[in-house]
């Protein structure tokens, strides 16, 4: 098995777009389901968090207030799971439900280990 990150993006700067207390609950029970059955597979490795919406971001000369932001989306949060191969990684990132809401997206990267 190869480890692959899923990295969640959505947009966390508008404060419309964010969630209510409610929704956020009904959320929650539903990534709580998802992230159980990638589990019970055997397939979720160590690691992966839900990121907060500040930030900085380093350049060679300067510091930045807040996370990096394109198209309005950021990275809000990360897994990393067990596959056999990318195909197989879709396969579990397809049934994200982050991928329910407006302007949000999974990112799928194969980590490789250094040599």
């Amino acid at each position: 098995m190869k480890e692959f990150l899923l990295i969640f993006r959505m947009d966390i700067t508008t404060k419309e777009t964010q969630p209510s207390r409610e929704q956020m609950k009904e959320y929650m029970v539903q990534w709580m389901d998802w992230i159980k059955g990638i589990s019970l597979q055997g397939q979720l490795a160590s690691g992966g968090n839900h990121l907060i919406s500040s930030g900085k971001v380093l350049r060679k000369d300067q510091v930045i207030d807040g996370p990096y932001v394109a198209n309005k989306e950021s990275v809000a949060g990360y897994i990393i799971i067990l596959a056999k191969d990318e195909d197989d990684a879709i396969r579990i990132a397809k049934k994200c439900p982050i991928l329910m809401g407006d302007k949000t997206s999974v990112e799928i990267r194969e980590a490789e280990k250094l040599k």
